[in-house]
């Protein structure tokens, strides 16, 4: 997560999966409060240096939390295999879009021309200008991030920083920022949940969550002193290796 900015859910889970061997229903809580954690401390650490957009991300986050709670629900009711699948799936999709973005940026590949976004920066203020596209834009993104984040413990990142960059304006620090405000409010609304709902495993869920932040702070300090397309490369290789292990062992358990 140091290293690129992302992977909180997308590695935990697995990583749990195959080193603890718990389902993703059981792995996922835990993976939440390790997220909450670690964002939390990015979110403040953005809101410190001015660039984390709080009215964004708590918008967002309160119609994450509305739909965290359903995701939380059907994954301790869908069967372990077809969840193992379904994460494979998304992270195929990560995996290699975050491998041709990278190629992109190394071979100084322009960014094709979109419509307007719909959420732009007044400058006079320093403010979002809110308006029903813009609302509606964000209020689907946090929803799905939200989701997606009860159903599999990964976060929602990979939703959220590219519909940020999509429907605003924002700077890609600010994207970063923001896209962690959220995170840390519908992760740690998740593992709440699931520790009220007993789902949540604490002897396995703190350790882990605090290995993560001193991780995180970690790879900060080392992913300064690397290329980052590079770096985001290797990432989605392995992220599609360990995509082929999911669907591998999904399909072995149906």
């Amino acid at each position: 997560m140091g290293l690129t900015g992302a992977g909180g859910g997308i590695l935990s889970v697995p990583l749990l999966v195959f080193a603890l061997h718990l389902t993703v229903a059981e792995a996922a809580p835990i993976s939440l409060l390790a997220i909450a954690l670690a964002a939390g401390v990015g979110a403040l650490l953005g809101f410190k240096n001015k660039i984390l957009r709080y009215k964004a991300a708590g918008f967002m986050a309160i119609f994450g939390l509305l739909l965290s709670p359903l995701g939380l629900w059907l994954a301790q009711r869908i069967p372990n295999a077809p969840l193992l699948i379904l994460f494979s799936g998304i992270l195929f999709y990560v995996s290699i879009r975050l491998y041709l973005q990278a190629h992109r940026k190394i071979l100084g590949v322009p960014e094709k021309e979109s419509k307007p976004a719909p959420c732009l920066l007044n400058t006079s203020i320093g403010k979002l200008d809110w308006n029903l596209p813009c609302a509606k834009a964000l209020m689907l993104s946090g929803a799905t991030a939200g989701f997606l984040s009860g159903l599999l413990g990964v976060g929602g990142g990979f939703v959220l920083v590219p519909a940020l960059r999509r429907y605003t304006d924002l700077s890609a620090q600010s994207i970063v920022a923001t896209s962690l405000g959220v995170l840390a409010i519908v992760s740690g609304g998740g593992a709440v949940f699931s520790a009220v709902s007993g789902s949540l495993h604490i002897f396995v869920a703190a350790p882990f969550a605090l290995g993560a932040l001193g991780g995180l702070l970690i790879g900060r300090v080392i992913g300064g002193k690397i290329s980052g397309p590079r770096l985001q490369q290797v990432f989605a290789i392995m992220a599609f290796c360990v995509a082929i292990s999911l669907i591998i062992k999904g399909g072995n358990a149906l």
